[in-house]
């Protein structure tokens, strides 16, 4: 089985602070909970035990840019970046939140999922896991080799601290597509190639393949998405305690999206939405809009999966969670 280089894991704390939608959720102190989980914003999450710092899609600098959802802020002073600039982190952000990590999870190569990965990887050390596009926009961005693993769909691979099945999936956002208004730009590129060089400017950063990943970490299944769509006969009979299920209006063009996810992953107990802030504004701008927007998602798990939690989280607040399947043959 393959193993990468394990990396430093440093103890984390916090106050749980959430917001709880449709019905409670059993939290505990961190020194009594399995681990804890925290929203970085867009698709971005740390999950940790404690000693083990795992990061999804860490995407921190929130760049002042045309979002499918989201104009830019009128009121916003930072530089508005197009198509044809180069990409750059803002790094005093993403410092100012990101001290520790171990492995860093890719479920994609579009610049709101990867951009920041590379600066977070040289600064911590921490081993980069993703598709050929991934580790070939790290490996160009001067992040040693020896911190690269690329995996694709169907792995499940042992990673010292913790294991992780690698689940093919769909990014979801469809060009033309009947519920989405049109996008007469040209067509991004499909890969970001092997002999990727710097700059890389936002038309660079391509899908690359997309992937979903189901962690197991202290006796605790989190299935990660990082967009909206997946391939339902991959996900089902998973069963993770916890799923982060991307929630932006893009999944209206998936089939009874909410409902057939949460009947293939046996209605979770507890769902986080992902991918649903506006994420071209800096943390401190009101996120009111997008928790209206998100309150349709909300209605359609309730219907779906009446039992199932749902939390809308702020951002950087630790929320515990405790493995809550407890039938051993479930957890295999």
């Amino acid at each position: 089985m393959r193993k990468p280089p394990s990396g430093r894991g440093v103890p984390l704390s916090g106050l749980f602070v959430s917001v709880l939608v449709a019905a409670s959720f059993s939290v505990t102190a961190f020194g009594q909970s399995r681990i804890q989980i925290s929203y970085l914003g867009n698709a971005g999450w740390q999950i940790t035990d404690g000693k083990t710092v795992i990061l999804v899609d860490p995407y921190l600098s929130r760049l002042k840019l045309q979002t499918p959802n989201d104009p830019v802020l009128a009121d916003d002073k930072r530089p508005t970046f197009t198509r044809d600039d180069i990409a750059v982190s803002d790094e005093p952000t993403i410092d100012a939140h990101i001290q520790h990590a171990d492995f860093i999870l890719v479920t994609h190569t579009h610049v709101d999922h990867a951009l920041d990965v590379p600066h977070i990887a040289k600064k911590t050390g921490a081993t980069v896991i993703g598709t050929e596009s991934t580790i070939s926009y790290a490996r160009a961005s001067g992040v040693p080799e020896s911190q690269l693993f690329t995996v694709k769909g169907g792995d499940d691979l042992e990673f010292g601290a913790f294991s992780a099945r690698i689940v093919p999936s769909l990014h979801g956002i469809l060009r033309r597509a009947p519920n989405t208004a049109p996008n007469p730009g040209p067509p991004p590129p499909d890969v970001i190639p092997i002999d990727a060089k710097l700059p890389f400017r936002l038309r660079d950063f391509a899908e690359g393949g997309t992937l979903a990943y189901l962690v197991r970490l202290n006796g605790v299944r989190i299935l990660a998405f990082g967009s909206m769509n997946y391939i339902e006969r991959e996900v089902k009979g998973l069963r993770p305690d916890v799923a982060l299920i991307g929630a932006m209006p893009e999944r209206r063009e998936i089939y009874n999206y909410t409902a057939r996810l949460l009947d293939a992953i046996g209605d979770p107990p507890l769902v986080l939405p992902t991918h649903w802030d506006r994420f071209n504004v800096p943390y401190g701008v009101s996120q009111q809009s997008a928790i209206e927007r998100l309150q349709s998602f909300l209605a359609e798990v309730k219907s779906a999966s009446p039992r199932t939690r749902v939390i809308i989280p702020e951002y950087f607040k630790p929320i515990s969670i405790q493995a809550q399947r407890n039938n051993p043959a479930q957890r295999k």
